[in-house]
């Protein structure tokens, strides 16, 4: 069988780490080419610009865009118009008009696009989604809080419109929390804290809930020094939840059910080979429409100037 010839967009730190190994591991997948302004990759033909890279090479089938969020709308029309399959790295835009056109620009070309949501992989999130399922929620309470300079150093990108600031982690959360809560995740009231110098929150704190109100609270930091915090509990009318480690543990009324290694981007290429198979279009815009919300509803405090 022949191999999907997949080339890359954006070759900064989360191809390297985890886009690259994914394909290298799955036979079914080969990496063609990269288009990146400002990095390149040994042992592939490199490009500038995606344009030149489709110019240069028409035999690429698919498209992997791991550019900022800022930019990733234009590079994705360019390919989908070019009737290349197209994944998404998280966020799959900078807004939700930019998703939903790109959306129906798939459908029109009849390829496979694919908004990938990476903890969604994570090793307990299917069961979490499972035990929650057949209970009724009380309340849930997620605390997203990591080091800015640790995961992304040097990138002001994330500080700029459209880029999220706390929200580029907190989304990894959001993705989680609308896959395991039955129905809908509302937003009710939100509090935005910028740094003076930036033009996205570095912490956010969120009241939502679910269909039934059952209150559901957020807090995210992106100034957490030490040890790195991913959790999520719910409290339920039968039995507490909690997903700790970015969802890859899993504890029930204390008790470990499930610790594992995690494995999101193999998955998340697995997905994508079977969308491409068939031209489906997977893209879920709930954890993305979350941020939008508290963006339009929420509180800005301007807080001390951030310093990387």
């Amino acid at each position: 069988m022949k191999p999907l010839h997949i080339a890359i967009v954006g070759m900064g730190k989360i191809a390297r780490d985890q886009h690259l190994p994914a394909i290298a591991a799955n036979p079914a997948l080969r990496l063609v080419a990269v288009a990146s302004p400002n990095h390149q990759l040994d042992g592939v033909p490199n490009f500038p610009a995606l344009e030149v890279m489709l110019r240069e090479m028409p035999q690429i089938e698919a498209v992997v865009i791991c550019t900022s969020p800022q930019v990733r709308y234009d590079i994705a029309w360019h390919a989908l118009n070019h009737r290349k399959h197209v994944m998404l790295e998280k966020p799959p835009g900078a807004t939700l008009s930019e998703v939903q056109a790109l959306v129906a620009l798939a459908e029109r070309q009849n390829v496979a696009l694919f908004a990938s949501w990476h903890a969604r992989e994570a090793a307990a999130v299917e069961s979490a989604r499972t035990w929650l399922g057949s209970r009724h929620i009380r309340k849930m309470r997620v605390s997203w809080k990591e080091d800015v300079r640790v995961w992304h150093p040097g990138q002001t990108w994330i500080w700029k419109a459209g880029g999220l600031g706390v929200f580029d982690p907190g989304i990894n959360a959001l993705s989680i929390l609308t896959h395991i809560v039955p129905g809908s995740v509302l937003l009710r009231e939100a509090t935005l804290s910028f740094p003076s110098n930036c033009e996205t929150p570095i912490a956010a704190s969120l009241l939502l809930h679910d269909e039934r109100g059952a209150p559901i609270e957020v807090e995210l930091d992106f100034l957490q020094t030490g040890p790195q915090t991913w959790d999520i509990s719910a409290d339920t009318d039968n039995g507490r939840l909690l997903l700790s480690k970015g969802g890859s543990t899993m504890y029930v009324d204390g008790n470990s059910l499930i610790e594992a290694k995690d494995h999101e981007y193999p998955r998340l290429y697995a997905r994508f080979y079977e969308l491409v198979n068939g031209r489906r279009i997977d893209v879920d815009i709930a954890p993305l429409r979350l941020v939008a919300d508290a963006f339009l509803n929420g509180r800005r405090v301007t807080v001390a100037p951030f310093v990387g």
